[in-house]
């Protein structure tokens, strides 16, 4: 019911405003960013409104991730700073809660409409209006219900930032979310003419050298608990600004450790803490069901889902899992 609703309004705000502003979380993933590129390539369709669509993400430095510059449009993109203060519609992405917009968290409170769309358990509804659907699989696909709700043609650039979230969110079709809807969806994309392998190429299939070195010490670190987790296991890593720097690496390019730690047999659960430049943690968490990964990130001030969620840590690894492992012990 609220997900018809907030449609409808989203709509209605869409097809009589002047200006829209979109804004996705900060270190944006493929389902953030495509998103909201996909919706920006939309919006811009000859003769449609509004007239201005302005499209960005609150980081600074303002930098699309490596791992994200095969998708179409960035050329649509804008700094933060080109954001008005006070926007007459802003739409956010991905986003679980104000503060995921960084830079972007001030123009969005003082929105005279502000459209959250986002399929996080953990959101905090913080806008005027929720496009919001934990059931939702990725963002992506209520991006898609909004661009067929404006009866806009579903043409290669939307599809491309559609299925990159897609597919990443549903962890190549292999997450619980996946439903035959899902893969109707995926399969309604493809058919604009989009290659499916070229994406899975960008986005799993290529690294700097430096990675395999980086790669090597982070798993040579791998330490297994096997009674963590509530006897589900604990596996976890750490890749700090050093470790970085020694193989010229940005944080960006930390990201697919995870998925190689994560295959563990004797875990249930994996988690990965990566340094950021400005000497904080950002720790990755990833579960293979029995946990709930989403819940015990959310309690230390991030989100995300059952089975992958992330959160901010100021200390270092080995005060920060302290702090974890009591809640991922609670299931």
């Amino acid at each position: 019911m609220e997900r018809a609703s907030s449609l409808a309004k989203t709509v209605s705000l869409l097809e009589g405003a002047g200006e829209v502003c979109l804004a996705c979380h900060i270190r944006p993933d493929a389902d953030a960013l495509g998103s909201m590129l996909a919706l920006a390539h939309a919006l811009r369709a000859p003769g449609r409104r509004p007239q201005r669509v302005i499209a960005s993400f609150g980081d600074q430095p303002f930098e699309v991730p490596d791992i994200l510059h095969f998708l179409p449009g960035l050329d649509l993109l804008s700094p933060p700073g080109a954001v008005p203060g006070r926007p007459e519609l802003m739409i956010t992405f991905d986003a679980g809660s104000l503060d995921r917009l960084g830079l972007l968290a001030g123009p969005a409170a003082r929105a005279g409409e502000l459209v959250v769309i986002d399929h996080h358990a953990s959101n905090t509804r913080f806008g005027t209006i929720h496009l919001v659907d934990p059931a939702a699989a990725a963002t992506a696909i209520l991006v898609l219900d909004l661009i067929d709700a404006l009866d806009i043609e579903l043409t290669a650039d939307i599809a491309l930032g559609l299925y990159a979230g897609v597919v990443t969110d549903t962890g190549s079709f292999k997450f619980p979310a996946t439903t035959p809807a899902v893969h109707q969806m995926a399969a309604r994309l493809l058919s604009t003419g989009i290659e499916p392998g070229a994406v899975a190429r960008e986005l799993w299939d290529r690294a700097p050298f430096g990675y395999l070195g980086l790669l090597s010490g982070a798993l040579a670190r791998a330490v297994l608990e096997p009674a963590a987790a509530a006897g589900h296991g604990l596996v976890w890593t750490t890749v700090s600004c050093a470790d970085r720097a020694a193989h010229g690496l940005n944080l960006d390019a930390v990201e697919p450790v995870i998925d190689v730690v994560r295959r563990t047999d004797e875990a249930g659960v994996a988690v990965v803490l990566k340094q950021s430049d400005d000497g904080l943690w950002q720790v990755s968490a990833r579960s293979k069901g029995a946990v709930d990964v989403g819940r015990a990130c959310a309690t230390l001030g991030g989100g995300g889902h059952r089975n992958a969620a992330g959160f901010t840590a100021a200390g270092g690894p080995a005060e920060t899992l302290a702090q974890l492992r009591p809640l991922l012990a609670e299931g």
